[in-house]
């Protein structure tokens, strides 16, 4: 018999509905109990409780189809970064990420049946940080192929000039005493940067240790990409925001990173300089960090 456990929302989605963090989303969530049985008929899936505490923008639980395979629903909010998640993960054809079984996408809403990674613990919660380090560098490296001819995939270029936009809005927010010439500099690199790669690639754009999961085909598995075709030295850069090491001395990381990578290091730092520069209106940290980037 197919169904759904009792449904409840996971934290994450909950707090994000609540709080309306992306516009839409509190008003997607609402219709999710009324989503989630048609996409279990169709798929013939028995669905258990969501994973915790879960994604902010996707409502994620292990479920098993009528065959007895067990696979993952991901239903998620369609929203600008997530869009070809099922399209990376096919051209990757389980290659260092999980395999996509099936997707569909209609209205607000874009539903993936995915592979089940097991045991499914999280890079982030198995490995001391230098570890951690050296699975993701071996990774991307595997990732990093150039999609066909005709791919949906957008650039990098595109992304960065929406938050390069955005910036400009942002920035009169910042504290005062951030130096605004440092500030718009490093915005001008995160603009030009991607005119400038000879090699694009298409990017998970958003890998770190809590997008890897340990599994039994492999021992890790990429999941959630957020695909963008560009240049390679940019995926270096959001693992290195979810390392305290990034505060204390991001010379030093960004310069382990590049050789883990086979980087450019010089460029692999005015990446790092230009991304901590274009999220200092927010997450004031980064400004200390930028500062001690900037060439």
């Amino acid at each position: 018999m197919t169904g759904v456990t009792a449904f409840r929302l996971s934290t994450r989605l909950s707090e994000s509905a609540a709080h309306g963090r992306e516009p839409g989303l509190t008003e997607w969530v609402a219709t999710l109990p009324s989503v989630l049985p048609g996409l279990v008929e169709r798929w013939s899936l028995t669905v258990g409780e969501p994973y915790e505490p879960g994604g902010q923008c996707s409502w994620v639980a292990p479920a098993t189809t009528a065959a007895g395979d067990a696979v993952v629903l991901k239903v998620g909010y369609r929203h600008a970064e997530a869009e070809h998640e099922a399209e990376g993960l096919r051209f990757w054809a389980g290659d260092g990420a999980v395999r996509v079984h099936a997707d569909e996408t209609f209205g607000d809403t874009s539903a993936l049946l995915l592979e089940r990674a097991e045991p499914g613990t999280l890079l982030a919660r198995s490995l001391p940080s230098l570890e951690q380090d050296v699975v993701l560098a071996g990774l991307l490296r595997r990732l990093w192929r150039r999609p066909p001819e005709g791919h949906p995939f957008r650039t990098l270029a595109s992304m960065c000039e929406f938050w390069a936009r955005e910036f400009e809005q942002r920035v009169v927010a910042a504290p005062a005493d951030f130096d605004r010439g440092l500030l718009r500099e490093g915005v001008r690199l995160y603009r030009d940067l991607p005119l400038t790669s000879d090699d694009d690639v298409l990017l998970c754009t958003d890998l770190h240790p809590e997008n890897i999961v340990a599994a039994q085909r492999e021992p890790w598995l990429v999941i959630d990409p957020k695909p963008y075709v560009g240049d390679r030295t940019y995926d270096a850069t959001q693992h290195m925001f979810n390392m305290d090491r990034l505060m204390s001395d991001p010379g030093a990381l960004s310069d382990r990173m590049a050789g883990l990578l086979d980087l450019d290091p010089a460029r692999l730092r005015l990446w790092l300089f230009a991304r901590c520069a274009q999220e200092s209106p927010e997450w004031h940290d980064m400004y200390d960090v930028a500062v001690k980037l900037a060439p």
